[in-house]
């Protein structure tokens, strides 16, 4: 069933902030945002930032409440997303870079969760 047009724009609205946000938390961590909202053919890429030799490709996942970001990531889209990072990894990726798969989570009044390297146990 799909959204009603006003729902999706608010849904897109919100979602374009907590890039916002996140790309300035990254920013204040040292890191340089390469890249925003990548479309490829095997999904959507948040954010690609570069801090020193490390490309990060980045999920970034808002909610409203603090306790429903445990639930906001999971393995399909974590797997989806290192699909994507290898389809354009060519376009920002040096030789010698390392590369990995990080998620930014985010709620009202919290301080932005980084997860690094996602995709390790």
């Amino acid at each position: 069933m799909k959204r009603p047009a006003a729902t999706r724009k608010r849904a897109e609205r919100a979602g374009r902030q907590g890039e916002f946000r996140a790309a300035i938390f990254l920013r204040l961590q040292g890191w340089q945002i390469l890249a925003e909202r990548v479309k490829t053919p095997l999904g959507e890429i948040d954010l690609i930032a570069r801090r020193n030799s490390v490309v990060a490709f980045t999920e970034v996942k808002r909610r409203k409440r603090r306790e429903d970001l445990d639930h906001a990531i999971d393995e399909y889209r974590l797997r989806r997303l290192a699909a994507a990072a290898v389809a354009v990894a060519h376009q920002y990726v040096r030789d010698g870079d390392d590369i990995r798969v990080d998620v930014i989570l985010l709620a009202p009044a919290s301080i932005p969760r980084h997860i690094t390297n996602a995709l390790m146990p």
